[in-house]
């Protein structure tokens, strides 16, 4: 089982660091998002067992070494070519979007189906992502994240950015790299990353300010989470939907948040064929789900 969440935990990474699906939605695909989120409740939830948290451990630690390995690839070759590629990266993003829609519709048939009156949610989905995205504080201008501009103010936006961004990241639907777009740290988080690996740590406290608002939107979302899809399944489904479906906006709107801001990626600048490849990647993630099945 090590191989098998080793590659969960990759591909998990591999979508949680690029704007398009989230990790969660991953986790959805391949087929084990409430085993996921059962088991962070788990190390999370005082009323745990001994047993369910060494149990839910073992299994985050199996997926973590494969997100961690993800991530650091994806933020090295990102780095350096987002904002170059940016509208063939966002063809990329649309592809995994509208792909992985009619999947997770094929998957929760039994929460749509006959549910039709839980729209609404869908609807509500739609307009949070565009109302983010409409009102993008960062106004396009980027941040610089270096020890040399950091300020009370750009921690607090960072650490709060970071729990709504994580948050986005275990929630099938709107990917927290997405809302980093949106916000406008996307690209600056990236570098940081990149220049933090090349042993700059002039980028390494706004990289534990990060962090630490990570911990804190996993802890405060985790138990809440659990609860919704417990017993409010159906209409967090809708909700997921509408979010995806917003993102796609977010997306095409993705370069206007750059540190240079480009335009908005219009049929011009949109590329069929990395968005073929986007689809194409999320349908290999369906037949990943079948194979993993069957062991």
């Amino acid at each position: 089982m090590f191989i098998i969440n080793f590659i969960r935990g990759f591909f998990m990474a591999l979508a949680d660091s690029v704007p398009g699906v989230s990790g969660g939605t991953i986790a959805f695909l391949l087929g084990f998002y409430d085993n996921f989120i059962n088991s962070l409740n788990a190390l999370v939830s005082i009323k745990s067992s001994r047993e369910e948290k060494k149990k839910s451990l073992i299994f985050l630690i199996k997926l973590g070494i494969g997100w961690v390995i993800g991530f650091l690839l994806s933020m090295i070759i990102l780095s350096s070519i987002f904002e170059k590629e940016i509208y063939k990266i966002s063809s990329v993003f649309i592809g995994f979007i509208v792909l992985a829609i009619p999947i997770v519709i094929k998957e929760e048939k039994d929460s749509i189906v006959g549910k039709y009156k839980n729209i609404i949610f869908t609807i509500v989905g739609i307009l949070i992502v565009a109302a983010i995205t409409y009102f993008n504080p960062s106004g396009g201008d980027g941040f610089k994240l270096s020890l040399d501009n950091l300020s009370i103010g750009l921690g607090l936006y960072v650490f709060f950015v970071g729990m709504i961004a994580i948050s986005a990241m275990v929630l099938p639907g709107i990917s927290g790299s997405t809302l980093l777009l949106i916000f406008g740290l996307y690209v600056p988080i990236v570098n940081a990353i990149k220049e933090t690996l090349k042993i700059n740590l002039s980028y390494l406290p706004i990289l534990i300010i990060f962090g630490l608002g990570v911990i804190a939107g996993i802890v405060s979302v985790i138990r809440l989470l659990k609860y919704v899809l417990e017993n409010y399944r159906s209409q967090v489904i809708y909700l997921i939907l509408g979010l995806m479906i917003g993102s796609l906006y977010a997306v095409f709107m993705g370069p206007t948040t750059l540190e240079t801001p480009k335009d908005p990626m219009s049929l011009k600048t949109f590329s069929i064929v990395y968005f073929v490849i986007g689809g194409a990647v999320i349908f290999a993630l369906q037949q990943l789900k079948v194979f993993f099945e069957k062991k």
